[in-house]
């Protein structure tokens, strides 16, 4: 993962980390809150050998007490030390429970004693410590052997006695907080990592290219109203949306597909957008003077005739069986050079027509004819017609639906692809955020909102002229045939009678 990867989930988790970053500061402050101030006052002594007038005597002393006051230090938690403590100051409990209140020390190479006493009362606190000094230096002398005229060697010396502390030592309010905050916000990111790497969906370009290894060559904006305007380059041209699909028209051009320009538009899952998309692109390359072809071949659920609002009651269907003629059912659609030819009525074997002889031959002729044709094909992993049709024409765009389809229905449908040999052009991110973390336009610049652009009005499409060709329909026998098909070039401009609705 890249440093924009990291990023990336700390932008989208944020919500997450701001959560649990306030709960760890709430359970910290709620800690220190709760918990009863302790205060803590420390006296020292001082350990000094009492023998001695030379240099080497009092040298050979020092070490003496250098040596012992390790023992003295713990000394100082025995009940012979505490006891009397406890007895002066009428303390309760025992010498076991005033010893873990207490912290006795020494420094390295050092002769003073540093006795440290933790007590909710500070005046207590000062009291105790003081009150051990003073019995620690008496029952050193008591228990050192005595020298020869009966004195003790060692003499202890409280030189700092304890005073009443002011602030309390626990709880420290400020550590509690910068540790809960630290640990709050480490949970959190914890949280916003283990959720990145649980989320099987596909919901970046850098996702979808990792698992079909075919180029991104376009990305739609999503837009809360697709449903009710879901052609929005004709409704809305200069909408973010709208830019999207020009975006990807011109991408589109860039291709090379050996010369050919079919494209069979599917998905892996229904509801990605792939309709909606076939019809975007068509009147965006239609828009562009392009002359396109655009194919309702989903002959399950047909959508194209009901977008565009034509009469889809015989389409396709009846061209492959030979009951129609293409010039008949091939219909202008919006005043520019874009034919549409509808499903038509629902087959009981869709793919057996889809993978016909009849249907190559007519995609050869529609190349020809057509500087692009687009066909809407059923999404990849419910039914085979996608991969079936994909092989008759230069190949497939995939439309991957951000956030909606997970990577494993993904590698199915490249899957579906590669096993009848069908060539995945490139993929189209579909209903991409146009803001947050997962945006994929704000790059681009498509987000901002152009205030002006260039549309062609149907006067622009109905001047131009086509070239004269033979179509290669002419010598196939059958219902394929030019004659047979009723493939009518002539009538391959728009009429000015024909309006969308």
């Amino acid at each position: 993962m890249e440093l924009s990867d990291y990023i990336r989930i700390l932008r989208k988790n944020w919500l997450v980390i701001v959560v649990l970053t306030l709960l760890g500061l709430g359970a910290a402050a709620g800690y220190s809150l709760t918990r009863t101030p302790i205060y803590e006052s420390s006296s020292t002594v001082f350990v000094s050998t009492q023998a001695g007038s030379t240099a080497a005597e009092l040298q050979q002393g020092s070490t003496f007490t250098q040596a012992r006051i390790n023992t003295y230090v713990g000394l100082a938690s025995t009940p012979v030390v505490l006891n009397p403590v406890i007895s002066d100051l009428g303390l309760k409990g025992t010498s076991a429970d005033l010893a873990k209140d207490v912290k006795v020390s020494a420094a390295l190479n050092s002769t003073l004693i540093t006795i440290a006493v933790s007590n909710p009362d500070p005046v207590r606190a000062a009291d105790i410590a003081n009150a051990i000094a003073t019995s620690l230096a008496t029952a050193v002398p008591q228990l050192e052997p005595e020298a020869a005229d009966g004195s003790s060697p060692v003499r202890l010396s409280r030189v700092t006695d304890a005073q009443p502390a002011l602030k309390p030592s626990s709880p420290n309010v400020p550590l509690n907080l910068a540790l809960g905050v630290l640990v709050g916000l480490a949970l959190g990111i914890g949280v916003a990592v283990l959720r990145t790497t649980l989320d099987n969906r596909v919901r970046t370009p850098r996702d979808a290219e990792q698992i079909t290894q075919a180029p991104a060559i376009g990305a739609i904006a999503y837009d809360a109203k697709a449903k009710e305007r879901p052609l929005i380059v004709h409704a809305d041209p200069l909408s973010p949306r709208a830019e999207s699909f020009r975006a990807l028209r011109t991408n589109l051009q860039f291709l090379d597909m050996g010369g050919r320009a079919s494209f069979v538009i599917t998905s892996s899952i229904p509801s990605e957008g792939k309709s909606t998309t076939a019809i975007n692109l068509a009147i965006a390359l239609a828009d562009a003077g392009k002359r396109v072809a655009l194919l309702d071949t989903d002959l399950r659920k047909p959508k194209i005739a009901e977008y565009l609002g034509i009469e889809g009651g015989a389409g396709l269907t009846d061209v492959l069986i030979g009951r129609a003629r293409v010039d008949d059912v091939l219909q202008p659609w919006g005043g520019r050079s874009l034919f549409v030819l509808p499903a038509g009525k629902v087959p009981p074997n869709p793919s057996e027509l889809l993978g016909s002889q009849q249907m190559a031959t007519l995609l050869d002729a529609l190349e020809h004819e057509f500087d692009v044709v687009l066909c809407d094909a059923p999404p990849l992993l419910p039914v085979t017609d996608a991969a079936i049709l994909a092989r008759a024409t230069s190949g497939a765009l995939l439309i991957v639906s951000a956030g909606r389809a997970t990577k494993h229905q993904l590698t199915g449908a490249t899957e579906a692809l590669s096993t009848v040999g069908a060539k995945l052009a490139g993929f189209v991110m579909s209903m991409v955020p146009t803001r947050g973390p997962d945006s994929y336009y704000s790059a681009y610049g498509y987000g901002y909102g152009y205030g002006y652009g260039y549309r062609e009005t149907p006067s622009d499409t109905r001047g131009k002229k086509t070239r004269g060709r033979t179509s290669p329909l002419a010598t196939v026998p059958a219902a394929p045939s030019l004659d047979e098909l009723g493939f009518d070039a002539t009538r391959r401009e728009p009429t000015d009678g024909r309006q969308d609705s």
